[in-house]
């Protein structure tokens, strides 16, 4: 029979699944917890004693438990270096995206950075624009969205003036994006919204990547969508945005 220490990594959680089919059985699993060799964190998971758990330490244990789960959104701009600028000084909730619903513990487990899921179906390959980074002595891979996709999932959720004085300030600094992934992340998106906004955003900061995307290749539906309140028709890509104010732009 398996024994704990041989099968669980220190930060790890798990649930009882994955002990089983590690093999540690039921009877072995309330053992190693009535002699602390593990301790509940949430009902039916559970983790080694230790020093405080990172928010790495989630991320990678839902990979474990087999969820498709990275960060992303304005968390993975963040990640990437363009909205330092920005909401200074301010503790900010990490987004956990993924295109299932991800268990409710974690975002109760106590970590030293606050996680918020986000449920997103964007991509038809859900696997499109997702990079890896190492964490940890034993280098877990941490699933980030690559910056031009997390500026796409970013697009989808846009609603309000503020919301897109702030995208636009962030893809000013986004002088280096990839035309060809954009391109590839554009034609599998789902989301019309999010083609449309983040389109029209690129047209407006004009970077020069932005002359090799063939839009002609994306499908961007039909109709007219508002993605703010009172705002004015593009004509070009059928959305209302907010009015230049020299105060916004």
């Amino acid at each position: 029979m398996a024994k704990i220490d041989e099968v669980l990594q220190e930060g790890v959680l798990v649930d009882r699944a994955w002990l089983k089919q590690h093999g540690i059985e039921a009877t072995a699993v309330d053992y190693y917890l009535r002699s602390n060799k593990i301790k509940a964190v949430a009902h039916g998971l559970y983790r080694k004693p230790g020093p405080p758990l990172k928010w790495q330490s989630i991320l990678y244990s839902l990979t474990l438990l087999g969820f498709d789960a990275h960060i992303g959104h304005i968390s993975g701009v963040r990640y990437h270096g363009y909205s330092h600028y920005l909401e200074l000084g301010k503790p900010q909730s990490l987004k956990v995206c993924s295109n299932e619903n991800l268990p409710l513990w974690v975002e109760k487990v106590e970590t030293d950075q606050s996680l918020v899921t986000m449920k997103q179906n964007l991509f038809s390959e859900s696997s499109i624009g997702i990079v890896e980074d190492s964490f940890g002595l034993w280098d877990w891979p941490i699933r980030y969205s690559s910056a031009e996709r997390a500026f796409i999932e970013l697009s989808s959720t846009i609603k309000t003036k503020e919301d897109v004085y702030q995208a636009k300030l962030m893809l000013e600094g986004a002088v280096n994006l990839r035309p060809t992934r954009l391109q590839l992340l554009l034609e599998n998106c789902t989301s019309v919204k999010a083609k449309r906004v983040f389109l029209w955003l690129a047209k407006e900061v004009e970077h020069a990547w932005n002359k090799y995307i063939d839009i002609s290749k994306i499908n961007l539906g039909s109709g007219k969508r508002q993605i703010v309140p009172k705002g004015v028709l593009d004509t070009q890509f059928l959305i209302t945005v907010p009015k230049i104010e020299n105060e916004y732009y």
